[in-house]
């Protein structure tokens, strides 16, 4: 059982119930944020087309994540570090010198799809969690 609050007291209370839930989803939110965007980066290096060659930087190992928080706003950006100009070539496909194109190789959508699914399905569970407990 919880202890009576006196009626003076019941704003500071109030606040301070809601501070520490905001608080408790934000740290949710930025776990749940970082394993997904990490199990993300790991399967986007997997699926990345590899090419027989002896480049120094291959542009399957060049994908990374990048953390910004501004206030209250969490991202994390992936991106492709060494490479990333031949994203855009490679997802989508590109004319060739002899009046040719390239077959896409569509590596980047597949797993943000599937990754922007379970992302929100597991940001609805850390919420429905906070706020059970």
């Amino acid at each position: 059982m919880s202890s009576p609050i006196k009626i003076e007291n019941l704003q500071s209370e109030v606040m301070k119930y809601l501070t520490d839930y905001v608080e408790d989803i934000e740290e949710g939110v930025k776990e749940t944020t970082d394993s997904i965007s990490k199990e993300a980066v790991k399967e986007i290096k997997q699926k990345s087309p590899k090419r027989q060659g002896t480049r120094k930087n291959p542009y399957w190992k060049g994908w990374t994540k990048k953390k910004d928080s501004k206030g209250r706003r969490y991202t994390i950006k992936i991106y492709n570090k060494t490479n990333y100009q031949l994203t855009h070539l490679l997802e989508n496909g590109h004319a060739t010198r002899n009046g040719g194109r390239t077959r896409a190789q569509p590596h980047i959508k597949p797993v943000e799809e599937k990754y922007n699914k379970l992302y929100e399905q597991e940001i609805k569970k850390v919420i429905t969690r906070r706020s059970k407990a």
